[in-house]
């Protein structure tokens, strides 16, 4: 079971809920430390001027943000704290929209809303009321001495929370380079692509979906802690085909999706033998 790490209400008008925020997500990446060569001894970072090599406590440093090369602004705690949001333990409902009219883009990291004792039935009132009404809230909270964005969902018999982006955030695909000009494209090309992408169409499933390269790092893991040996072959690089032939690349992959949809259709129908 997840742990609780920030407790306060739901304001929803003049309704107070009392709930938890609980991860709702762990993320499993592996970690390495660095040591020396022989692995007998775990190394530690240290702040040092590189100038003058002299080494500072975390304790002896400022804070300074850099305006122009090789020049800085010092900011102090005590200017900082006068400048941060007051701290509260209320998840404020501003509104009330659309689901569709947020951009996934905007969404950052997805919280589990657990609800105290106390606050049951009015946590289920809202989320049956959210539910029956399609929509999603948008509200503010203080977490960590900042002012979040955020939106509340319903997920199942659970509310969630997603904390969010701003909007001076979010690049626009222009600012990021990923717009192109239009280009006038053949329509058997489109229909093509149109069917593959039918042929390759089939519903979600996040389990069906594994990282393969940490289960592998994983195995090789456990087997040098048993005491193995572990020999692995360095894997070559495959260089991405040019494609030549839109047309040709599009046929080809819809022939092999196809192909592959038959193989699994047969699978699926062929008859189990029986057992005397």
């Amino acid at each position: 079971m997840a742990r609780s790490f920030w407790s306060g209400t739901i304001s929803f008008g003049l309704v107070n809920i009392p709930i938890k925020l609980a991860t709702a997500v762990r993320e499993k990446n592996i970690h390495f430390h660095m040591l020396s060569p022989d692995g007998t001894c775990r190394l530690r970072r240290k702040l040092y001027c590189p100038e003058t090599g002299k080494e500072y406590d975390f304790n002896e440093t400022a804070r300074g943000y850099e305006v122009a090369p090789g020049q800085y602004v010092i900011v102090d705690e005590g200017e900082l704290e006068k400048l941060r949001p007051e701290s509260g333990r209320a998840i404020e409902i501003a509104q009330f929209v659309d689901a569709a009219e947020i951009d996934p883009i905007y969404f950052s990291h997805t919280y589990y809303l657990v609800p105290d004792d106390a606050g049951v039935r009015a946590y289920r009132l809202l989320m049956e009321a959210m539910k029956k009404a399609d929509r999603v809230a948008v509200a503010r909270f203080v977490m960590r001495q900042k002012e979040h964005l955020a939106a509340l969902r319903v997920r199942g018999e659970s509310l969630l929370l997603q904390t969010m982006h701003y909007a001076d955030e979010v690049l626009s695909a222009e600012e990021a380079g990923a717009t192109t000009e239009p280009v006038q494209l053949p329509a058997k090309e489109i229909q093509i692509a149109e069917q593959l992408i039918e042929a390759l169409t089939a519903p979600f499933d996040a389990a069906a979906f594994r990282d393969e390269y940490r289960l592998r790092v994983e195995e090789l893991i456990e087997r040098k802690a048993a005491g193995e040996e572990v020999v692995t072959a360095a894997v070559a690089e495959e260089e991405a085909p040019r494609i030549i032939n839109l047309r040709e690349a599009l046929e080809k992959s819809l022939q092999q999706a196809k192909k592959s949809e038959k193989q699994a259709k047969t699978q699926t129908r062929r008859p189990r033998r029986k057992t005397a």
